[in-house]
């Protein structure tokens, strides 16, 4: 028997957003310092849901302190921590060790600098809808299913639903604000999920660019069979 949606956000949700967050990262955290992977976490948590914090430090020491037992191992009640490689034996340790750094941030207002996103999590984390376009329209499939980059951008413009789009030209705005260097944002596309290189002769940071003012022309108000109106007499 699974567990139930809302009994899983209620326990685990917020222990599952920070342990996703090491999911390709080290989990090199000490008593005395914070890893990048908890660093990131903290950032963009502060930044847009400040008050999930207290989950987080909850749920957190309630695991280390409560993990699942046998029964509820056999009846699938329970939440699997991923392999983040630490040993089996100090997963619980290793939780508790973050809920005291988390505690410790929120106690004494200890918030991480703004900066650009350092790990894959917090790049899928603070530009969402961006990594649904990236991802879903220029993975390494693309070149099998669009005749070029154009023709994946207009099929994702024709498809997404207005208010997406408009996020999308959001983060981009937000992304190129952080005026990276070139390689850099090579980076940032690549954790965003895109397999393709940028269509000749645009580096990334100028195709985005150009992805942004594509995006920020709004659809057009008049559906096919809908005639726009004309010219208003003058009273």
């Amino acid at each position: 028997m699974s567990m139930a949606p809302l009994v899983h956000d209620r326990k685990y949700g917020e222990l599952d957003q920070v342990v996703g967050a090491y999911l390709g990262q080290p989990a090199d955290d000490t008593a005395e310092r914070r890893g990048a992977a908890l660093t990131a976490y903290l950032r963009h948590t502060w930044h847009t849901r400040p008050w999930a914090l207290g989950a987080a430090e909850q749920q957190l020491r309630e695991y280390a302190q409560n993990p699942p037992g046998r029964l509820r191992h056999e009846l699938g009640e329970f939440y699997a921590v991923p392999d983040v490689g630490v040993p089996e034996g100090g997963v619980q340790e290793w939780l508790r060790l973050l809920a005291q750094h988390i505690r410790a941030s929120v106690e004494s207002g200890d918030v991480p600098p703004p900066a650009p996103p350092q790990t894959r999590w917090e790049w899928h984390a603070r530009f969402p809808e961006l990594g649904q376009l990236l991802g879903g329209w220029f993975s390494q499939d693309m070149p099998d299913e669009f005749d070029d980059h154009d023709a994946a951008l207009a099929d994702y413009l024709a498809t997404t639903d207005p208010g997406l789009v408009a996020r999308v030209c959001g983060e981009l705005q937000e992304l190129l604000a952080l005026d990276l260097a070139e390689p850099d944002y090579a980076t940032a596309v690549a954790e965003l999920g895109m397999e393709v290189d940028p269509p000749a002769p645009y580096t990334p940071a100028a195709w985005l660019v150009l992805v942004a003012e594509r995006t920020a022309v709004p659809p057009a108000r008049y559906g096919r069979g809908q005639e726009e109106p004309g010219p208003q007499p003058e009273g």
